[in-house]
């Protein structure tokens, strides 16, 4: 994969990163979409994790989002590996689901979220993906695009907030989502079989 990327011309790189991670919402590196969608419960996570941020010293001085990947494992980077385990822990079933998306689309960036699993001896879970993975419509194709954008026609009858979410095919597919992950037991992190020294933050 890194020799990949290193022999890549870096536009074609940039045009691949844009169309796996920015395109539909199944790749999304954006932790919190796989769980609440664009729900009031998504804003209130993402309070809760910059407030945690905060209390353990970590200031966000870039123009993202605290749930996104990358920034969330650089948060890790700075932790100990007890916490490092009991954070992979809490998104492990997120992460598995996003690698087994990413394996079924044949790219090479499933290998780097896989080996998040694997410190945390959860890469098993994978597996457990791929069946549901398979039978899920893609959401990056110009069709499915234009779905989620099309206007919904007004309906006066929604009795609540949820009600009115679900009449979008947007809101479908979040509350799908919502109800297809739950959240995993946290665990520990795995000495590599092959060192005996203590795993790297």
């Amino acid at each position: 994969m890194i020799a990949k990327i290193a022999n890549s011309n870096l536009l074609d790189l940039q045009a691949d990163y844009v169309a796996l991670f920015d395109k539909g919402r199944a790749t999304s590196l954006l932790l919190f979409e796989h769980v609440h969608g664009e729900s009031r419960d998504r804003g209130q996570a993402m309070v809760d994790l910059l407030a945690h941020y905060r209390d353990a010293g970590f200031e966000l001085d870039a123009r993202e989002l605290p749930d996104h990947l990358p920034l969330f494992l650089e948060f890790l980077s700075t932790r100990d590996e007890s916490e490092i385990a009991h954070q992979l822990g809490e998104v492990a079933h997120i992460l598995a689901r996003l690698t087994a998306r990413l394996a079924e689309r044949e790219a090479d960036h499933a290998l780097a979220i896989l080996s998040l699993l694997a410190m945390i001896g959860r890469e098993d879970a994978v597996d457990e993906n791929f069946e549901k993975v398979r039978e899920e419509a893609r959401d990056d194709t110009p069709a499915a695009l234009d779905a989620v954008w099309e206007e919904e026609a007004v309906r006066f009858s929604a009795q609540s907030d949820q009600d009115c979410s679900l009449q979008s095919a947007a809101g479908r597919r979040r509350a799908q989502l919502k109800r297809d992950f739950q959240a995993d037991v946290p665990l520990r992190i795995v000495e590599p079989a092959s060192s005996t020294s203590n795993t790297s933050r």
